[in-house]
């Protein structure tokens, strides 16, 4: 007999992906360019709450330290409602897993005026715990401004579409 999970999450070895968290406002204050995923570190207390859907990258952003190890700064991930003791410090910093060779081109690029790495979602691939960032560099109001004059014309536009589709 085959054994069965239940529920819909990413478990070792099933190939499925879970979305723990997302910065849905990446793409409204930042201009996103070449998006990158990492390994992150944490504890069991922080996946049993991220497992949960519980997690926030808001406020989050990517530090790249001198000695060349890349660190997801100020994510809130919340205490497990059962861990005791052994709970975590919601906003710790974590450590991020990448290879030298994007380390040094992160690196590189990080150091032109106005780029930062923006954490745009966790999630759970195949058991493991992984973030995707993106090359970010901070739009102005005016570029926002525009963003949201496009996307209510798009709507328009599709409203007249449909309107006109009905026979109207």
């Amino acid at each position: 007999m085959a054994s069965s999970r239940k529920g819909g999450g990413a478990g070792p070895g099933d190939g499925g992906t879970l979305l723990a968290a997302q910065n849905r406002r990446a793409s409204f204050d930042y201009h996103l360019g070449d998006r990158y995923e990492a390994g992150l570190v944490l504890t069991g207390t922080e996946v049993k709450s991220l497992r949960g859907g519980r997690g926030s990258l808001a406020e989050a952003w990517v530090k790249i330290d001198p000695a060349g190890e890349a660190w997801l700064m100020q994510c809130h991930i919340p205490e497990y409602s059962h861990g005791g003791y052994a709970n975590h410090d919601p906003v710790r910093p974590r450590k991020l897993l990448l290879h030298r060779r994007e380390l040094d081109r992160l690196r590189h690029e990080v150091g032109a005026k106005g780029v930062t790495l923006v954490p745009t979602r966790i999630h759970f691939r195949d058991g493991l715990a992984k973030l995707e960032f993106a090359v970010g560099q901070g739009k102005n109001v005016a570029d926002k401004r525009r963003a949201v004059a496009k996307r209510d014309a798009q709507r328009e536009m599709d409203r007249a579409r449909a309107h006109r589709g009905r026979g109207r």
